[in-house]
């Protein structure tokens, strides 16, 4: 079973996807030349939802999407990572994503739960595939990235859900990466933190040239309860939460700031999770171009 932990998918797609460091808009006041060639760091909004959206769960409440879309069109985040989404739910809040960010390329990137019994894909009670997702804008539908995607090594038995994970290479700025681990065995999702945080993302990252990687998700784990999300949590890396299950941890080379509970009106379970991201310390941050 171990084996199986770097036999990920990876896809390389032809259309755009996150963001790179660029000047605003307007003339910059002029600074001295030995100042421009610093480096200038990238800074993204990052937003977490878990939506509950499969129609199976007792949290569903079918308003989950409108409130979603409530929430990016206001917040407008530069990234957003999905959990419990089905695979329209995806679609549907590509268009939000869109208007939030005229004139840019919207990418978006699934993962599909599995489902142990049948060997296919979990299925949301409306049929579509269930599983996991990621939204992002780019200036130009050339930009290059890469999808990795996979399931964990090590599942919960006693649940048919085969938990999953995701992640961006958007054009070597940044490695963005979202999962929901299990819910039904504690320290199964304490092994599947480990090992995705400690082995598949640095394999990863190794892979792409060191990018800076960062991971957001429900992983139904918290921070001073048996077992601890801490003790998955690598040297270095920082992490914040919303005070209970959901997460975003980042390596050294991002600076993680200004966290935000997003009420989400008690349309799911979990409140959204906003967070700013600083990508490099070479200059002053720069949203993207």
């Amino acid at each position: 079973m171990a084996a199986r932990s770097y036999r990920f998918l990876r896809r390389t797609l032809a259309v755009g996807c996150l963001l790179a460091a660029a000047a605003l808009p307007g003339t910059p006041p002029a600074v001295p030349a030995a100042a421009t060639d610093a480096p200038q760091a990238t800074v993204l909004r990052m937003l977490q939802m878990n939506l509950c959206n499969s129609g199976r769960a007792g949290c569903y409440t079918g308003r989950a999407m409108d409130r979603a879309a409530e929430v990016i069109t206001i917040e407008a985040p530069d990234l957003v990572t999905l959990n419990e989404i089905c695979a329209n739910d995806l679609a549907t809040l590509h268009g939000v994503f869109q208007a939030a960010h005229p004139g840019r390329t919207v990418v978006a990137a699934f993962q599909a739960a599995g489902d142990r019994p049948s060997g296919d894909d979990t299925r949301c009670r409306n049929g579509q595939r269930f599983g996991i997702g990621v939204l992002t804008h780019v200036p130009t539908a050339a930009t290059p990235r890469t999808v990795y995607a996979g399931t964990h090594p090590t599942q919960d038995l006693a649940d048919p859900e085969e938990r999953a994970w995701l992640c961006v290479d958007v054009d070597g700025t940044v490695l963005a990466c979202t999962t929901h681990l299990s819910a039904s065995g504690y320290r199964v999702a304490l092994t599947q933190c480990d090992h995705l945080l400690g082995a598949i993302l640095p394999a990863i990252g190794r892979d792409a040239g060191h990018l800076p990687t960062v991971l957001a998700g429900d992983l139904n784990l918290r921070a001073g309860h048996d077992p601890d999300v801490r003790t998955c949590t690598p040297p270095g890396h920082q992490r914040l939460d919303d005070g209970r299950l959901q997460h975003i941890t980042a390596t050294s080379d991002i600076t993680l700031c200004c966290r935000t509970l997003v009420p989400m009106q008690g349309v799911t379970d979990h409140p959204a999770l906003l967070a700013t991201l600083t990508i490099g310390r070479g200059g002053p941050g720069r949203r993207p171009a």
